[in-house]
């Protein structure tokens, strides 16, 4: 279907850097004001729910992203107040390659301007909306939600437009265009290519602010069964795709300047209890290689977001390893400030967010990743010294990024965090999560046998979604966990309860919600020390994860409660992973009721009430 917005015809009105970086002349008579194209999204688009257009946009990990349409948009619903009547209610289906900014996505949140979010978010607005139950949502592994929307799973009972195209629209934002029309992304690939592919009508936000980052991308055409082919990826800097995103331009409408930075705002810094999770980590690699499991060099590495995650990648530039290699999601960073994990101290006058600290100290020879989020000062940084990164560095589509079949053939090293873990199973990997009503604020991890949950607090309340943890962990040579044992100190990643400042114990019976399972994990850590589960059974696993990673104030608990299941469950010949159903959730309900874990027993019937031990 052809659409024309009101496009400027006065080609005066192209400014010098966008008709540099739009090397297709046709597109430029195309240009068009954001605010000129908000009457082009009706509220009739989808079927299956009359008030809600299936939307696409760039973005990954809040970098990216469209900034000028979406915002546009929300103005113009704002400013006329069309919320407030049901026939003129704006409402979308947004499908996003994973977060994008709060400033956009999370006003239109507030505005209660989305139906539906897949496959991964962050923003508190849109938490308060799933949670709240206003909006749908469905994460889902991050290699797999491209994939599924070019299959046409999120548009089954479409009955309007072209049936092979799930999306209504694309709007995305690149840095460039060129000569034959294809899309240059800028620091973040993520789902673009398939959401290009998979949309009726294309609006383009061309970001003049930022430098063309041409040559940073291999980008891979998406096919389905049974055309696909495989990814001839063999070492972390192959390329085997397009440095650019091929399109079919016709459907593009609209070509919008935009000189708006990504908002990524400052990253989670480190602190005692990370720092000691890293050295626990890095002397963990160091016997590997003296055991001859693992290379010198070691093998690429994927290392998640936090504070944890930055001070592994810390100590990984002042540590003892050469020649690294990294293939992983995202490369992030830290708030400036130097850190010192034992090795020597470190500072930069310009930026020491952790991934351009490992650049520059040498020890880091390639990275590949689908999304770099960096500080607003680590962007400056990597922005002024572009030439310096450039030939070090590769951008790919995250269901090739987080792709299984490569994360196997490289042997990657994954390390990520989660929300708990339990002594029989692993659980949760993730930032901050929402406050509880019993007052925690933030993730924990609990223990039972090696089970993860990356994703829903308590069992139910949705955080961020599963990203891309499991793509990675089970498809690892090492998968490895790590998370501070009890959240102690209020950090951005770990908070105590309004009552106890040890309320929250990140090893648990039984976890609340699975993940990532037993069979997913070989290594657990917290600040407390390393429990390697390689080749254990559950029995052996459960009194190894209690003795070298839970807190002290919980592993008397948590031995008893282990202890008592494995006598009950020897009697009746079912020991092979211990457990007392009855109290399997105890730490959680007495977290609900009293705001803190600690319990007065296995038999009591009430909690500590103040939480103290």
């Amino acid at each position: 279907m052809r659409v024309t917005p009101f496009l400027r015809q006065n080609s005066q009105s192209v400014s010098a850097a966008l008709r540099e970086r739009v090397r297709r002349p046709a597109l430029l008579r195309k240009l068009a004001d954001p605010a000129d194209l908000v009457p082009l999204f009706k509220n009739d688009d989808y079927s299956t729910n009359p008030r809600a257009s299936q939307i696409g946009w760039s973005g990954f990990t809040g970098v990216g992203y469209p900034k000028t349409v979406p915002t546009a948009i929300a103005d113009h619903v704002e400013s006329n107040n069309l919320q407030a009547n049901p026939e003129t209610k704006k409402k979308f289906n947004l499908f996003v390659g994973a977060s994008v900014g709060p400033e956009v996505e999370d006003r239109w949140a507030r505005l209660d301007m989305i139906a539906r979010r897949y496959p991964h978010q962050v923003g508190k607005e849109v938490s308060k909306g799933i949670n709240a139950g206003r909006i749908d949502f469905a994460d889902k592994h991050l290699s797999m939600f491209p994939q599924d929307l070019t299959y046409g799973y999120y548009n089954l009972k479409k009955k309007h437009g072209d049936p092979k195209k799930p999306l209504d629209w694309a709007i995305v934002e690149a840095t460039a265009i060129t000569e034959d029309g294809k899309i240059v992304p800028g620091a973040s690939v993520g789902a673009t290519p398939e959401i290009l592919q998979s949309a009726e009508k294309i609006i383009v936000e061309v970001n003049t602010l930022i430098p063309n980052l041409e040559g940073l991308h291999d980008i891979n055409q998406s096919f389905v069964p049974p055309h696909r082919q495989p990814y001839l990826i063999k070492h972390v800097k192959d390329r085997i795709g397009e440095p650019a995103i091929a399109i079919d331009t016709d459907r593009i409408v609209a070509i919008v300047e935009s000189r708006k930075p990504d908002n990524t705002g400052a990253n989670a810094p480190e602190n005692d209890e990370s720092r000691a999770i890293a050295r626990h980590l890095i002397d963990f690699l160091s016997e590997e290689v003296a055991a001859g499991r693992l290379p010198k060099s070691l093998l690429p590495l994927q290392s998640g977001i936090g504070n944890v995650a930055n001070s592994i990648i810390g100590g990984l530039a002042e540590g003892p390893f050469d020649q690294v290699q990294v293939w992983t999601e995202v490369l992030q960073g830290a708030d400036p400030s130097p850190i010192s994990l034992g090795y020597r101290m470190v500072t930069s006058p310009v930026s020491t967010d952790t991934f351009i600290r490992f650049f520059d100290s040498g020890k880091l020879s390639f990275a590949t990743a689908t999304s770099i989020k960096f500080s607003p000062e680590g962007f400056d940084h990597f922005y002024s010294h572009w030439s310096d990164y450039k030939n070090r560095l590769l951008l790919r589509s995250q269901q090739v990024a987080n792709s299984p079949e490569i994360i196997r053939r490289l042997g990657v090293i994954a390390m990520n965090t989660p929300l708990e873990v339990d002594i029989v199973r692993t659980l949760s990997l993730s930032p901050p999560f929402p406050s509880l009503s019993a007052g925690p604020t933030k993730a924990h991890a609990r223990t039972q046998y090696a089970h993860a949950n990356s994703t829903n607090a308590l069992g139910s309340r949705m955080l961020n979604g599963i990203g891309g943890s499991a793509d990675f962990l089970r498809n690892a040579k090492l998968s490895i966990m790590h998370t501070p044992s009890s959240p102690y100190k209020p950090t951005a990643n770990s908070r105590p309860t309004k009552t106890d400042p040890t309320g929250i114990s990140c090893i648990v019976p039984f976890a609340s919600h699975v993940d990532q399972t037993e069979h997913d994990l070989d290594i657990i850590v917290t600040e407390q020390g390393l429990a390697d589960l390689r080749g254990l059974s559950p029995r052996e696993r459960a009194p190894l994860v209690i003795d070298k990673c839970a807190h002290p104030h919980y592993k008397d608990l948590l031995r008893e409660y282990y202890d008592r299941s494995l006598h009950e469950c020897l009697a009746r010949g079912a020991a092979h992973e211990p457990h007392m159903l009855r109290n399997a959730f105890k730490f959680h309900t007495n977290l609900l009721e009293r705001g803190t874990m600690k319990i007065k027993g296995w038999d009591s019937d009430s909690g500590s009430g103040s939480g103290l031990s």
